[in-house]
């Protein structure tokens, strides 16, 4: 698939990941963008850019989102919460895992489908589904957030088949730490940087690559699950 003359949506697209796939996707040509975030007055105005209200855990939202967006051809589902972020939160408690199984998991799922018939009606297009190097271990205090990732990593491979037939690719994306609000207060990791992971990220959906490693630690830790790194621990 090009990103010339694409109409792509961006979830979580007022900050981080978002707001670079926003910026990366108008300097490739995308002919519309639509940039969704739960408070529009959040989205920067520009050319070619449609804010839009979107919580990506309330299905009236994604259904009105839907509703709104009949020429979409390029879903990227990158809004994503994390227990880590907020020092004031526990995040191994089962209330921040359900927070982050509905941001992390359950949403993506539910938009995808919301926009299947939609991309299927223009063509097939694609879905972009961002997943974490912590989708595959665990480090100490990411328990639940590693738990919502996997879970959206095993989603995103069903729903790749499930689409299959009506010519939409699903694309899985892994990275570790990338630059941004999330990890401001997590230090001594490499963090990759935005613009250079969203690159990779829309190099991949015009190559049709099925999973996007987006960075130096996830391909080094996709080449050692075979060997058990998930059963040890990690500093």
């Amino acid at each position: 698939m090009q990103i010339k003359g694409s109409v792509a949506l961006v979830t979580g697209a007022n900050r981080g990941l978002g707001k670079a796939f926003v910026q990366a996707l108008l300097a490739a040509g995308a002919a519309k963008v639509y940039a969704a975030a739960r408070d529009p007055a959040t989205l920067e105005a520009q050319p070619n850019v449609v804010p839009i209200k979107l919580d990506v855990t309330r299905p009236e939202d994604i259904a009105a989102v839907a509703e709104s967006a009949p020429d979409l051809t390029l879903l990227i589902n990158n809004a994503g919460i994390s227990g880590f972020e907020g020092k004031d939160q526990d995040s191994n408690s089962l209330t921040t895992l359900r927070h982050e199984l509905e941001t992390n998991a359950v949403a993506p799922l539910a938009t995808s489908l919301a926009f299947a018939p939609i991309l299927a009606a223009n063509g097939g297009g694609v879905i972009v589904n961002m997943h974490s190097a912590l989708s595959w271990v665990n480090l100490p205090g990411t328990l639940t957030y590693s738990a919502s990732k996997a879970a959206a990593w095993s989603l995103t491979n069903g729903l790749r088949l499930q689409l299959a037939a009506q010519g939409t690719l699903v694309v899985g994306v892994h990275v570790a730490f990338v630059d941004t609000d999330m990890t401001r207060g997590i230090e001594g990791v490499p963090k990759a940087s935005p613009q250079d992971v969203v690159q990779r990220v829309l190099d991949g959906v015009i190559n049709g690559q099925p999973e996007v490693l987006a960075d130096e630690t996830s391909q080094q830790l996709k080449q050692n699950l075979s060997n058990g790194i998930y059963l040890r621990p990690i500093s």
